[in-house]
């Protein structure tokens, strides 16, 4: 029989150790020798996500919360601590180029797209360091081809992408307009 409980804590404990987020598969592996020794015993991946729900429900009176992200699972500071734990040890921040953003944004919200196509909307040409930078941080992979004369590759996001912005799906990236604003309130915020 298997106890809820410790179950809990051994989902809790492996999410709290991970840097990254933790997928349904591995949270799985967790109980390898704890439980599914016997054929009856098998977790399955519902019995996961019904104990990662209670998790959630006992974090509600913490300052962790439980998050999902398009790669999986993990416990990170409710955003209303978040500030103080930033005073107390500060994160070095990801210095992000207006080109850089650029090009990424025209990316999530334009995939499949080639090289040109970027250019065409940013109306410069894209520095091979920005695609490099996105590669090598796993933001953007390519995804086939276009089949016209000399087969540009298609640039998508990846999931990495989604785990850095803390999204599940491009559906929550925020629409234009709002984007547009938010670039605008940053580019006064630069000039002040």
């Amino acid at each position: 029989m298997i106890d809820t409980a410790h179950a809990l804590r051994i989902l809790e404990a492996v999410l709290f150790a991970s840097e990254t987020p933790v997928s349904i598969l591995v949270l799985r592996q967790a109980f390898e020798d704890e439980y599914d020794t016997q054929p009856d015993q098998k977790i399955t991946n519902a019995q996961i996500e019904s104990w990662l729900n209670q998790l959630s429900a006992k974090l509600i009176d913490s300052a962790l919360e439980l998050t999902k992200t398009a790669s999986g699972y993990r416990i990170q500071v409710r955003p209303e601590y978040a500030r103080i734990v930033n005073r107390l040890w500060p994160e070095r921040p990801i210095r992000l180029s207006q080109a850089l953003l650029e090009t990424l944004s025209v990316i999530a919200y334009r995939q499949p797209v080639t090289r040109a196509d970027i250019e065409q909307l940013r109306g410069v040409t894209v520095n091979s360091q920005i695609l490099r930078t996105l590669f090598d941080r796993q933001w953007i992979a390519e995804d086939g081809f276009r089949p016209v004369a000399g087969r540009p590759a298609l640039l998508v996001t990846t999931k990495h992408f989604l785990d850095a912005f803390g999204l599940q799906s491009l559906e929550q990236l925020p629409e234009l307009q709002e984007m547009n604003d938010i670039i605008h309130d940053l580019s006064e915020k630069k000039s002040e």
